[in-house]
């Protein structure tokens, strides 16, 4: 957790907006997470669709200081966009998705904002 970006992001749109941000970053992400997490067999994830689903994560995570999401995404994002999804493995982006999301909830209180 990069709690600088955090900081940097509450200065960039202000207190107010701060909490909209980190809630509209949520809900956002955790459709994402759910679509990793449970795609439809009726219509299974393409490799395009995981480039997509890959970058746009990639940045909400840059955006919120979930590094090690970031790195992960970028990593899958490429192997999507050059043709090895096959070997892209999801648990652990969804394991760091899951950690940063706990440790920003947890640690909100302590930078004075409220998700």
């Amino acid at each position: 957790m990069n709690w600088a970006r955090v900081q940097d992001l509450r200065r960039e749109v202000g207190e107010d907006a701060f909490s909209e941000v980190v809630a509209l970053f949520l809900e956002e992400t955790e459709s994402v997470a759910q679509t990793l997490r449970a795609p439809s067999p009726a219509t299974p994830l393409t490799p395009g669709d995981l480039e997509d689903l890959m970058h746009f994560l990639k940045g909400a995570a840059l955006n919120l200081g979930f590094d090690e999401l970031a790195r992960l995404c970028q990593t899958a994002e490429v192997d999507a966009r050059t043709g090895t999804s096959a070997e892209i493995d999801i648990t652990p982006i969804l394991n760091a998705y899951d950690q940063s999301k706990s440790d920003l909830l947890a640690g909100l209180p302590r930078l004075g904002a409220v998700a």
